[in-house]
């Protein structure tokens, strides 16, 4: 019995598939199948019923597999050991972000974080907040890096800052006359939102649900910026994360507007599974990240966190 073998039976359980666990092991299906047919051997017992589509784990394999995740957990938690015995930080980590979050908070710590952890690998995906759950608990990521609370019992959520969400008007709109909005403020006003799938769209509809005006044109959007150029380009508003805002122009920073206290937040944290090992990795990921957002973030006083889900 080997690592390997067991990590092959496990992406074979996971995919249903031998020629798709075959590519994700980076391994041609042939050699993963002969090293699958050599702990069957080994153990005595079939693990998979290779019969049936899509291949199915036989009872005897279930257990094997079971334990096989519990072992594979623990080579992890040695390795990490064995790494923190050393003067030098070194890994990979596979961090998933929200699209809405991404392209914002990436140039505030990236760069630095790059220069001074050499030997760290940073593998970032953009994608939504049920594909970062989705792949947590598949251990296809080590962290997401998301608004919460989720809600999910398999999961940690390590609370990072508190971003808040601002209003973002037309040219001509009425709500530039008053220097913070309350939701009161939002009667009638043709209101630009994310669409399904985005957290976002949830927190923000919940901050305007009373008011929203009802009009003929209805426009949901994938991306911030397309939101950005809608009100520009037709009136009314939308929210924004306040991040999304410091590299407007300075012709636009007129167009924003604040809410009055307590001052409506996405609570941004990072996530990971209950099996997470590379904890001292994220330590000084998470660190770097807080030396590098406005101080004012870190703390939830005087805020009301928008929930994810509805």
């Amino acid at each position: 019995m080997t690592i390997t073998q067991l990590q092959y039976i496990i992406a074979v359980n996971k995919y249903k598939h031998f020629v798709t666990a075959a590519e994700k092991c980076f391994v041609t299906q042939p050699t993963l199948s002969m090293q699958i047919q050599k702990l069957e051997e080994e153990f005595g017992v079939i693990i998979f019923d290779r019969i049936k589509q899509p291949i199915a784990v036989t009872d005897e394999g279930k257990r094997i597999i079971e334990q096989a995740h519990k072992i594979i957990h623990e080579t992890e938690v040695l390795k990490e050991l064995l790494r923190s015995q050393k003067d030098t930080l070194e890994g990979e980590l596979t961090i998933g972000i929200i699209p809405t979050l991404a392209p914002y908070l990436l140039p505030f710590f990236i760069n630095n974080f790059i220069k001074k952890y050499p030997l760290i690998t940073l593998r970032i995906e953009e994608i939504t907040t049920g594909s970062i759950i989705e792949k947590l608990k598949n251990d296809e990521l080590d962290a997401g890096i998301l608004a919460t609370p989720l809600g999910q019992t398999t999961l940690n959520e390590d609370p990072l800052f508190y971003e808040p969400f601002v209003a973002y008007l037309g040219k001509n709109s009425p709500l530039k006359s008053f220097k913070a909005l309350s939701s009161d403020n939002l009667k009638n006003v043709n209101v630009y939102l994310m669409q399904e799938g985005h957290c976002m769209r949830n927190q923000t509809a919940m901050l305007c649900k009373d008011q929203m005006n009802t009009s003929n044109f209805i426009y949901e959007s994938g991306s911030i910026e397309t939101l950005k150029k809608m009100v520009d380009l037709n009136g009314g508003m939308t929210f924004l994360p306040e991040l999304s805002i410091y590299d407007l122009p300075k012709g636009k920073i007129n167009s924003v507007r604040y809410f009055k206290s307590p001052e409506p937040v996405r609570e941004i944290s990072i996530v990971t599974h209950r099996s997470f090992t590379k904890k001292r990795l994220l330590n000084v990921l998470k660190k770097m990240i807080l030396e590098s957002i406005p101080p004012k973030y870190q703390s939830s006083k005087n805020k009301k966190i928008f929930p994810v889900l509805k």
